[in-house]
């Protein structure tokens, strides 16, 4: 499945049934005990009952992770899952996973950062010695979601009859998207709209975390956006122009939080590394990716948007 030209491999594999997913995926796990790799699997929940069910004893020594969960967030699927795996195993020792980012039912909100995560991946991983497949249902996903993983740079197409095509394109074509979130909410009662600067900062981060109280968000989620709301403010003052624009509100059952400012993010995969020990800087915006339930962010002529999702 991998060559020496290219260390990292990233397949992806079309399946239609549990039949053709089981195929797929139980002999990709057991092949890497025998090669002395260490494997995990991250997919939603009820596949990774399939996958443990179908190994057995096979799956003893296999790190297994339900994708709702630790990849609930696109923006935590590299730094939380791919890459703490990897990182924790012993230098020059290949690595197998099996990271199922997409699957039916994803929020149209989630689906443009979970096609971004993908394309950054191979950024993440270039000159490693990991493959990562990366199954996608051709009976539950879409067209447009279909089309997209076709820009795998090898692919296994089982399940539905006509699905068998190879030759696709490689995936290190694909660009990271940076597709705008939604339209901003209007005036009313329900949106909190501040400016801020450096001396405005206390205020705008004190008037976000009792507006967002006001909107239900409670414990945990509350706290977590107030370290939101200090993160991105901060990072506006020092690196986005000097100020930018807090906006507040609730859409769907959850908070969001939005900042604007006037810098633009030339670093796609920001937010989406490891912290990395002695090194200065880098930790905010993972920091908020590892709290927030989504996070969107567009960068364009007239600055960057950064948009997260709480609570709910």
């Amino acid at each position: 499945m991998h060559g020496a030209a290219e260390p990292f491999v990233h397949p992806a594999l079309f399946y239609g049934d549990p039949h053709a997913y089981l195929a797929g995926t139980v002999p990709f796990v057991r092949a890497g005990p025998a090669a002395g790799e260490p494997v995990a699997v991250a997919v939603p929940g009820e596949r990774l009952r399939l996958i443990r069910d179908a190994l057995g004893a096979d799956g003893a020594g296999v790190r297994f992770l339900d994708m709702r969960e630790v990849g609930r967030n696109p923006g935590r699927i590299i730094p939380g899952v791919l890459r703490a795996f990897a990182d924790a195993q012993p230098p020059g020792r290949r690595v197998r996973i099996i990271g199922e980012p997409v699957w039916a039912g994803r929020g149209p909100a989630e689906y443009p950062a979970c096609v971004q995560d993908e394309a950054l991946v191979n950024a993440a991983f270039r000159g490693r010695e990991v493959t990562i497949l990366c199954p996608y249902d051709t009976a539950g996903l879409d067209a447009r979601a279909l089309a997209d993983a076709r820009g795998h740079p090898s692919g296994r197409h089982r399940g539905r009859r006509g699905a068998g095509r190879r030759g696709l394109r490689p995936a290190g074509r694909r660009r990271p998207l940076q597709r705008a979130p939604a339209g901003r909410p209007g005036p009313g009662p329900g949106v909190l709209r501040v400016a801020f600067d450096e001396d405005r900062l206390p205020d705008a981060r004190h008037l976000a975390t009792d507006h967002a109280g006001g909107l239900g968000l409670t414990g945990e989620a509350l706290e977590n956006l107030a370290l939101v709301t200090a993160e991105l403010t901060t990072n506006s003052v020092l690196h986005g122009g000097g100020s930018g624009t807090l906006t507040v509100w609730a859409e769907d059952g959850r908070v969001l939080c939005e900042v604007r400012d006037r810098g633009r993010l030339t670093d796609p995969p920001a937010g989406r590394r490891p912290v990395v020990r002695d090194r200065r800087g880098g930790r905010g915006l993972l920091l908020v990716n590892l709290v927030s339930d989504l996070v969107r962010v567009h960068t364009g002529p007239d600055g960057t948007t950064i948009r997260c999702h709480l609570g709910g």
